[in-house]
């Protein structure tokens, strides 16, 4: 499978390289382009300051431009936090996607958008602070509303980026859990 993999709003980071080589182990063809050009943030609001000065017409471009010479493959759009909401949004927009795989976050979803029976796998904290029962509760009927085939796992008691062992909200069982489904999901594309 050909995967695109976008960083959160921390950059990319170390945890999101280990994740394209956990990929690539399991036999997928992996790219992690940089939207931040280099720079990473040790805290999720000096991250969302820079995300601020770039803009969100500037992330979306730099994404496009990054899955562009790959989109013909049929790719997996794949990411963490923010990166998963840029990949939702491309995935949406690709009617060639193959699936996505949504990693801590989501996104909002235009009313007009069709996604027939497109593979969608969410995992996120519960609580998570940035996708409240509320928005994921909306977020599923409005996702299940474009044809995608959706399936959602969330982690009892993980913080928001508990993939990223680098982080204070690492959480291992949670992360093991989430990348032995995630795999298999994968493996049924």
């Amino acid at each position: 499978m050909n995967i695109m993999l976008f960083h959160s709003t921390q950059g990319l980071r170390p945890a999101v390289l280990q994740a394209a080589d956990r990929l690539r182990a399991a036999g997928h063809e992996v790219w992690t382009p940089d939207l931040f050009e280099g720079r990473t943030f040790d805290t999720v609001e000096e991250g969302m300051e820079q995300q601020e000065k770039i803009g969100k017409e500037e992330l979306l471009k730099r994404a496009v431009l990054a899955a562009a010479p790959y989109s013909e493959r049929g790719l997996v759009y794949a990411g963490f936090s923010l990166g998963a909401s840029i990949a939702q949004t491309l995935a949406l927009g690709d009617d060639k996607a193959r699936g996505l795989l949504l990693l801590h976050g989501t996104s909002d979803i235009a009313p007009d958008v069709t996604a027939e029976d497109l593979p969608v796998q969410l995992h996120v904290a519960e609580p998570d602070p940035f996708e409240t029962d509320d928005w994921l509760s909306a977020w599923y009927l409005q996702m299940g509303r474009t044809g995608a085939d959706v399936e959602v796992y969330r982690y009892a008691g993980a913080g928001h980026l508990y993939t990223d062992p680098d982080l204070p909200d690492y959480d291992e069982e949670a992360a093991e859990a989430t990348w032995r489904v995630a795999l298999g999901f994968l493996e049924t594309l």
